[in-house]
């Protein structure tokens, strides 16, 4: 796990850690199919203040990250676009607000994937408890109805902040998912059980039959039954990054 340390910026070890895993984080989407051409993006701080954080450069696809290619920018920097490699205007909205006004943020992971999506694009796309995926995020996911096309203004950005609350998963109505945690790899699980997670619930929905949900008593207990296993995102994360190294190392240049 990262941590920062007592000077605000990491170190340049510590640093390079969050690089090496948000590029893996960037690879291992491309391999669960939650890409989506050249666009979405993930991020992840290098100080404590969560103002400096790293980025994925501009229509650069998942399936090329390198550690070396990510934008270290400054969420303060107002010159930031006038950048001759300046990132995505919506990539900059979005993470370069949360960072700014949520400085508990860690690591932010934006994108589209086919279940998630699918439950953001319902009339009702709260994510009902009717098993353990879907309970785990019982109490820790907000929907947010404001969509009101591609982010690209500074009052987007900040209502967007504001949308996450206390929560740290958010359903974006017709549009995607958003998910923030503590490290990449704590974020990385977050992500994959959501999508899991929706996965069951739209297929429950195809049935036509009602969804059997649970009552708020039973989800809560389920979701504090997945406290204890909290740790298991490093080492799935662990597991995932050794296959990586199998098939493609460079995601660590």
């Amino acid at each position: 796990m990262i941590t920062p340390i007592s000077s605000t910026e990491l170190s340049a070890e510590e640093i390079q850690s969050v690089r090496v895993d948000l590029a893996a984080a960037f690879r291992l989407a491309v391999q669960f199919d939650w890409h989506e051409s050249v666009g979405n993006h993930f991020s992840a701080t290098t100080s404590s203040d969560g103002r400096r954080f790293l980025m994925n450069s501009r229509w650069r696809h998942f399936g090329e990250m390198r550690a070396s290619d990510l934008m270290l920018l400054d969420a303060d920097d107002k010159n930031v676009m006038a950048r001759p490699n300046a990132p995505d205007p919506s990539a900059w909205t979005i993470h370069g607000a949360v960072h700014r006004e949520r400085p508990e943020v860690h690591v932010m992971l934006h994108c589209h994937p086919p279940y998630a999506t699918a439950l953001a694009s319902l009339n009702d796309p709260e994510m009902k408890p009717i098993d353990q995926n879907t309970a785990r995020f019982f109490g820790k996911l907000g929907v947010d109805l404001g969509f009101a096309g591609i982010a690209d203004d500074a009052a987007e950005g900040q209502r967007l902040a504001a949308a996450f609350g206390n929560k740290s998963v958010l359903v974006m109505g017709n549009h995607g998912v958003t998910v923030t945690g503590r490290t990449v790899a704590e974020a990385f699980e977050d992500l994959y059980f959501v999508e899991r997670a929706a996965k069951i619930l739209v297929l429950a929905y195809s049935t036509g039959q009602p969804l059997n949900v649970m009552s708020d008593e039973l989800a809560q207990k389920t979701a504090d039954g997945w406290l204890p296993y909290n740790d298991q995102a490093f080492a799935h994360f662990d597991y995932l990054k050794r296959q990586l190294d199998k098939i493609d190392p460079s995601y660590r240049d």
